[in-house]
């Protein structure tokens, strides 16, 4: 049975969008899913109302609650940044929690007394969130999409499958959630069904988007192994990358969505592509031996590239490529005329690669030939750092060049790095921020 959503037109204020449609129809026969909505969507606040004395709870969402989290296990199943990476969401066993990265701090919770979610998805720093429930979870199960809008305390829509959900992700125009086989993509303003795009088997969920305001691309794994699948939904244009032998086991794009660093499961090589032509702009070398990348992460000036792996270990890489801002794609014919929109845009067939700083040189050993040439010529880390424990980290770029890392054990790191020196990094902050 499809269900009718209605909306109400309303301005979506700190999201960047606006409400603008009617929803007059049933959703297509051809989905394997099912959409409700609530009768309005009322305009996101920032954080602040979440910390607001007025707001309401729902029946299913309590308020923090010490005395839970002091005498009852918690499991955490997932952490997730958000677009700009000052926040992450972790989904635990009771809820999720929303934390601020600069300074840390838990801006709030949300608790449940039916189970947990396994996937919290924010968008930016409004109130609007995407929930994935966990497999014990009674009112919203797995195979469950919840858009919740914590203002409100209530869900304004759901999507339910028939299967699993892996992954959703949440752009300002965009919902997309991620099934082992199939991704479909929503517009955020009515719920209407976009796009359908088959993968390969997907069980981590890999997906991610550009949060550009004038590019919407997505990239995910495409029908063979190692190959990678890039829609630029707005240039209606669809490149498939060979990045690699092995399957696919994690990448990331720029915020504009013009390059994209992957990783195979082999663990010990990230390519960095071109999306617009897929050609190779760069390789670097995280080891020898084999081992599960767990996170990539660009900084937003695409100088550097930090990744995480299963060997308690995040590197950092200095990347060659430049690229300039997206006004020579959205207005070619602009006064500085097309040869320096094809010299300054990575869209351009022929990429722009600077020459070798020096920083990170090469092996001293790269004379040799034969079988090993490519291996003493890899581009290695230029800054590295080793963490305690075995547990899984994911990495994003924070400020004055430094890395914030948060690990499925609940801790949090801050560290920095010299980008004249490089070498081992200088840990500034700890925190445990669930046990």
């Amino acid at each position: 049975m499809y269900h009718y959503p209605c909306f109400i037109a309303s301005g979506l204020v700190n999201c960047g969008y606006l409400v603008k449609q009617m929803l007059t129809g049933a959703l297509s026969s051809r989905m394997s899913s099912s959409v409700s909505s609530s009768d309005r969507i009322f305009p996101p606040s920032s954080f602040g109302s979440f910390e607001s004395p007025g707001i309401r709870a729902s029946s299913c969402f309590s308020g923090p609650n010490a005395d839970m989290n002091e005498y009852d296990e918690t499991d955490l199943f997932s952490i997730s940044w958000n677009q700009d990476y000052g926040c992450f969401a972790a989904g635990t066993s009771h809820g999720f929690h929303i934390y601020n990265c600069e300074p840390f701090k838990e801006i709030f919770r949300r608790e449940l007394k039916n189970g947990g979610f396994k996937f919290v998805e924010m968008l930016f720093r409004c109130n609007i969130l995407a929930l994935v429930g966990a497999a014990a979870n009674s009112s919203y199960p797995p195979n469950k999409v919840l858009i919740w809008d914590d203002h409100q305390s209530r869900s304004i829509a759901e999507f339910t499958f028939r299967s699993e959900v892996h992954g959703v992700k949440l752009r300002r125009d965009g919902i997309v959630i991620v099934l082992k086989h199939k991704i479909y993509v929503y517009n955020f303003m009515d719920l209407k069904l976009l796009h359908q795009i088959e993968t390969l088997a997907n069980p981590r969920g890999l997906c991610c988007l550009s949060h550009h305001s004038n590019t919407f691309v997505l990239a995910c794994p495409g029908l063979h192994k190692g190959q990678v699948r890039v829609e630029h939904f707005g240039l209606n244009v669809t490149k498939l990358i060979n990045a690699h032998d092995s399957q696919i086991a994690c990448f990331m794009l720029t915020m504009d969505g013009l390059l994209l660093a992957t990783a195979s499961v082999k663990g010990t090589l990230i390519r960095i592509f071109n999306t617009m032509d897929g050609s190779r702009l760069q390789e670097v070398r995280r080891g020898v031996n084999r081992a599960e990348i767990n996170s990539i992460a660009l900084s937003p000036n695409v100088q550097w590239l930090a990744a995480s792996s299963d060997k308690g270990t995040v590197h950092i890489f200095s990347l060659k490529v430049r690229v300039s801002g997206l006004d020579s794609i959205t207005h070619p014919n602009s006064p500085q005329g097309p040869a320096l929109f094809h010299q300054n845009s990575s869209t351009s067939i022929d990429p722009l690669v600077s020459p070798n700083t020096g920083a990170n040189p090469n092996s001293l050993l790269s004379f040799m030939r034969g079988i090993l040439r490519k291996y003493f010529s890899s581009e290695w880390s230029f800054a590295q750092l080793h963490l305690p424990g075995n547990t899984q980290f994911i990495v994003a770029f924070g400020s004055l060049n430094s890395v914030m890392i948060v690990g499925m054990d609940g801790s949090f790191y801050k560290c920095s790095f010299d980008p004249v020196h490089g070498g081992e990094m200088v840990q500034q902050e700890y925190v445990r921020f669930l046990r």
